[in-house]
């Protein structure tokens, strides 16, 4: 009896669980029709009946934009007028110069930072360092970097003139280019930096740069590589087959390296390496930071869990979310978050959650203690919720209020510029080095320009003065705050020469930049560079790279 009446039973809760559901998803559907219906006729009320003329393609872009903030900051709607930069994100490639440029305040125009190798603007001529005027006759001056940059983009083949302010000229430079369809290198620099280590540095993840990666170990391993490191510091992502191909390169056919987990059915997918590898079983380190994030944080984190690779450097940005894109009319495009993403060891890094924000709208990382323990294929620990944590950090430099104020007064840039018109040549960028003397005329050239900087430490003494003042304990407290204020005074000649190393490396990798382009830049940067001295010191002790990946005590 007990049996047939669990029989009888079980069909009805199914019926109920059915109509349950059913209604749900009418009421939802009914609910989206009605708000739908509403903001429709709210938009042609507003049109019809406001005051002024309101233009229908800006307000309806900033109410989406608005209700899109509300979800994560990767659902983001692109129109016709954006769609390119959406391509650009997706393919690397648009249609300009080739050029970094960056707004110089004392100047009040656009400055060109860096152009690329053998693209438009470094064909033409132009320089680090010119401040731009005008473009095709019309003024930028005060004009923002970004609305610069639009003019700057165009279909490849078009014609562009620039007038310039060029550095140590009186006169006005005139430049002619044509546009051409740039790709912005995803592989910029490698090599063999030291005892047959080969170097890779990834900056993103755009259509073809696994094959780029390809190429580049072959032609490592040629050179006589027994090693690698793979730098994915500041890498923001990109494409995730591109970063399963990357993957697949030190790791067998058949492994299972993402899933990704969404509302539809669709959504849910398997990825598998799906080639035969180059190399599974040379030393291989990934450098990581905090600016290393999704396609990026794929590969650091699936090298990791199938203990192929020692990550170092500092935990990763934590983005574990999966966006497509789809097609929308009259040419717009929305990219959305589909699904999160799982790597081998079954965990998702995803470090921030969007669905459950605090009272003011703003949302936190999921804190240490909330996140859950998973095992690598040897069985090591790793977590989930917040990114990969590196197996080794290295106790990096941070940017001091010095240093800091310096690269945003362009300060730096600035003397770079000038010291390049007294200087024709320099020594390699392997060998460069800073002297004292232009050090000094740095100094002369910051007392000279007026800089000044506030520090924080200075600024929140101040505060502090005033809270002390409110509670009454001025008087209790003036000889202590008297020696603080004279420890903390704005004092230039002294932080300069504290920060002497720091300041010095910045000079140098700005100085090198206008010889020896981007590449003198990453090579100059490699050679004081503490993720690296760390990798190159695990790579010389196999015993401890060997014990970091395979454990003795599981």
């Amino acid at each position: 009896m007990r049996k047939n009446r669990i029989l009888f039973i079980l069909p009805i809760a199914l019926f109920i669980t059915f109509c349950f559901s059913a209604f749900k998803r009418d009421n939802h559907n009914f609910e989206l029709s009605k708000q739908l219906n509403i903001f429709n006729t709210l938009v042609k009320e507003i049109d019809l009946f406001y005051v002024d003329t309101i233009m229908p393609e800006k307000v309806i872009k900033e109410g989406i934009d608005a209700m899109l903030s509300k979800l994560d900051p990767y659902t983001t709607y692109y129109n016709e007028e954006g769609s390119n930069e959406l391509k650009m994100m997706i393919t690397g490639k648009y249609a300009g110069i080739g050029s970094l440029i960056r707004f110089h305040e004392k100047e009040n125009t656009t400055v060109i930072a860096e152009p690329y190798d053998n693209m438009p603007a470094a064909k033409a001529g132009l320089q680090i360092g010119d401040l731009i005027q005008s473009i095709n006759g019309v003024s930028v001056i005060g004009m923002s970097s970004d609305s610069v940059s639009n003019m700057l983009r165009g279909e490849a083949g078009t014609k562009l003139s620039i007038v310039v302010k060029r550095p140590g000229e009186k006169e006005l430079v005139t430049i002619k280019l044509v546009r051409e369809n740039i790709a912005l290198p995803a592989l910029p620099y490698y090599g063999i930096v030291r005892d047959s280590i080969g170097y890779l540095q990834l900056e993103s993840f755009t259509d073809g740069c696994s094959k780029e990666m390809r190429r580049a170990i072959i032609d490592l391993k040629n050179k006589g590589a027994h090693s690698y490191i793979i730098d994915l510091r500041s890498n923001g992502g990109g494409s995730l087959m591109e970063a399963i191909e990357i993957v697949n390169l030190f790791v067998p056919k058949g492994l299972n390296i993402v899933e990704t987990k969404g509302k539809i059915k669709r959504s849910n997918e398997i990825y598998k390496t799906t080639r035969e590898p180059i190399d599974t079983v040379s030393p291989l380190i990934v450098l990581v930071d905090g600016q290393t994030a999704s396609a990026a944080e794929i590969v650091s984190g699936s090298l990791q869990d199938l203990d192929r690779a020692v990550i170092i450097g500092t935990r990763t940005y934590g983005k574990g979310l999966v966006q497509v894109t789809r097609e929308l009319p009259y040419n717009g495009y929305l990219k959305v978050t589909t699904s999160k993403y799982y790597i081998p060891s079954g965990r998702c890094i995803q470090a921030i959650d969007y669905s459950h924000r605090n009272a003011d709208g703003s949302v936190a990382r999921t804190p240490d203690s909330l996140t859950n323990v998973f095992h690598t294929a040897a069985g090591r620990e790793v977590r989930d919720g917040g990114g990969i944590q590196p197996d080794i950090e290295p106790k990096g430099e941070k940017l001091t209020t010095l240093l800091f104020s310096l690269v945003q007064d362009m300060s730096i840039f600035d003397f770079a510029t000038e010291y390049k018109l007294k200087h024709p040549a320099i020594a390699p960028a392997e060998t460069f080095e800073l002297s004292d003397e232009d050090y000094e005329a740095f100094k002369n050239f910051l007392k000279s320009s007026g800089f000044s900087y506030d520090k924080e430490s200075y600024k929140s003494l101040i505060k502090f003065k005033k809270v002390l003042e409110l509670e009454g304990y001025t008087d209790a407290t003036k000889q202590e705050i008297e020696k603080l204020e004279k420890v903390l005074q704005h004092n230039l000649d002294h932080d300069l020469t504290f920060f002497a190393k720091d300041v010095k490396r910045f000079l140098s990798d700005e100085i090198i930049k206008r010889y020896y382009s981007q590449k003198g830049g990453i090579v100059y940067a490699l050679r004081d560079d503490t993720d690296m001295e760390e990798s190159f010191k695990l790579l010389a002790d196999r015993e401890k790279y060997n014990k970091i990946l395979q454990p003795t005590n599981k």
